[in-house]
């Protein structure tokens, strides 16, 4: 029973590697394979790959320093960093507030097994992702010091320390936004925010990891001490990976007597936090006037209700707006000190700067698609839209109008922003506002156009419209290929048109293109969209 439990937790975790969510149906061998090799060409490849470099380039200097216990506690605390996080969604999910807890609660199946299962499966998710670190980081370790059993005895506990130490934090975590998540009413927000945070984070260690890595190795003796006065667990669990019978003796213990602790905790409160459903206040019947809309009003309310509700929708389509924002708020920051430089290019190449922070805007706002997977969105729903009494482009409208407005008012912010930092004529600087506001006019009837053209209504997962569909590939390559040939076009003919005239004609020609898109949309489109 316990084989059959894990095996069904897996395989809902790569449900994805064996069917096809948009048919339903089961993946091929040679897909399946695929999907497989992809996977691994990901996680032992390319991460794999990168702490690989990571460890060699610690190891060459802390190794004959006799500081290799250094290079374990930075990968190990990099390991268990990587696991918890990649594996307490999954706890989250699927230990606490697993969709099919009352289903195998009600089935003569011990409590300690759908426990177990659920556990083993969380073990498995972060021993995947700490392994891809902590594996590496013994091996390299063993090819730059001397090996002994006890060293080899020693990376393989380092492997085992990290993946509990892992599932314990994740088991934690996961109980927290378990907590969390049934008091909120909203948890979309608090999705995206979570997604964000580390989104930035990651960015920020990405670009500071080099100055971060340069002084560790070349302070090691100070950090060293340091970690052994303040931070002596640290060290202890460091020195695992050396070999040291004392350290490998005390942090298993250690190890162990914190796993049988959680599993005493989880045993005692799981059944509860299993069946729980949140708490709900009751509400008073309070005797309001209902409030009117139009029409317009309530489908555009309708169209921000479906889009805020949805995390990857969020995440996915709407990257733009973030980006506008940060962008404009840079130049104002930086943008002085940028100047010089500018200056030199505007002096060699007159008006190549409003076209090229033209350009520059237009293919930041390009990373707004949120209208592109709208239609296909609304999935076996899509009667329900249909048999209002509302025209088709009423609907249509409302779809456009979310990513007009999305896009539209952190765009102006930012051309803003730009003009008054950025040399160049009034002239030029207005134009280039302009081309901007119209590029996300385009941009928008576009999306739709694709989501009009190329609808996908058979889904099972929400992903699929929003990062699979042929709409959404397409609207994302057209406005990228437009944003790039406004600014290499200038470039090209800078001998032929003033900055001042080129702006104009793309103005005018990006308008007539909006134009044609719209008439399309309103009868041919509306026609289609009324018979999918």
């Amino acid at each position: 029973m316990l084989k059959l439990l894990v095996k069904k937790q897996m395989m809902e975790i790569f449900r994805n590697y064996f069917y096809n969510p948009k048919t339903n149906q089961k993946r091929s061998t040679a897909s399946l394979v695929l999907f497989i090799l992809l996977f691994a060409a990901i996680m032992v490849g390319i991460l794999g790959g990168m702490f690989t470099f990571l460890s060699v380039t610690l190891c060459k200097a802390f190794v004959p320093m006799g500081f290799g216990w250094l290079h374990f506690a930075i990968m190990g605390l990099l390991a268990i960093l990587l696991g918890a996080f990649g594996s307490v969604f999954n706890t989250f999910s699927g230990l606490y507030l697993s969709k099919d807890n009352e289903l195998l609660l009600s089935l003569p199946i011990p409590v300690r097994h759908i426990l177990l299962s659920r556990l083993l499966s969380v073990y498995l998710m972060g021993l995947l992702y700490s392994a891809v670190v902590s594996i590496p980081a013994g091996i390299v370790y063993c090819v730059y010091a001397t090996v002994t059993p006890a060293v080899i005895l020693g990376c393989v506990l380092m492997v085992l320390t990290v993946s509990i130490i892992v599932l314990i934090l994740s088991c934690l975590l996961g109980w927290v936004v378990a907590k969390v998540s049934l008091k909120l009413k909203n948890k979309s927000f608090i999705s995206v925010l979570a997604s964000l945070v580390f989104i930035g984070l990651y960015y920020f260690f990405y670009f500071k990891a080099q100055s971060i890595i340069s002084n560790l190795i070349v302070n090691a003796a100070a950090y060293g001490e340091k970690i052994q006065a303040s931070a002596y667990p640290v060290y202890l669990f460091a020195r695992v990976g050396e070999g040291d019978p004392a350290a490998m003796g005390l942090v298993t213990l250690v190890t162990g007597l914190l796993l049988a602790l959680t599993w005493y905790i989880l045993s005692r409160s799981f059944l509860r936090m299993a069946t729980a459903t949140g708490k709900s206040k009751k509400a008073a019947l309070k005797a309001n006037a209902i409030r009117s809309r139009s029409m317009s009003g309530a489908l555009l309310s309708r169209e921000f209700g479906r889009f805020l509700s949805s995390p990857n929708y969020i995440l996915n389509c709407s990257f733009g707006t973030l980006f506008l924002v940060v962008l404009g708020v840079a130049v104002l920051i930086k943008g002085s000190a940028l100047l010089p430089a500018l200056d030199k290019i505007n002096g060699q190449y007159p008006g190549f700067i409003p076209v090229l922070a033209c350009a520059a805007v237009c293919m930041v706002a390009s990373m707004n698609d949120m209208a592109a997977p709208s239609v296909s969105l609304e999935g076996k729903n899509l009667w329900l839209v249909q048999s209002l009494p509302v025209e088709p482009w009423a609907v249509l409208r409302a779809k456009l109008s979310v990513q007009l407005i999305l896009t539209a008012i952190p765009a102006f912010l930012c051309c803003i922003c730009i003009g008054i930092i950025l040399p160049g004529s009034l002239s030029q600087l207005l134009l280039m506002g302009l081309t901007v506001m119209l590029f996300v006019v385009l941009s928008a009837l576009f999306c739709l156009f694709m989501g009009v053209k190329f609808p996908n209504l058979t889904w099972t997962n929400e992903v699929v419209p929003i990062k699979q569909s042929f709409s959404v590939f397409l609207a994302m390559m057209g406005s990228w290929v437009y944003t790039i040939a406004l600014g290499a076009g200038y470039f090209l003919c800078r001998r032929l048109l003033s900055a001042t005239a080129y702006l104009s004609v793309i103005s005018l020609f990006t308008a007539l293109l909006s134009l044609l898109l719209y008439r399309w949309l309103r009868t041919r489109g509306a026609k289609i969209f009324a018979t999918l």
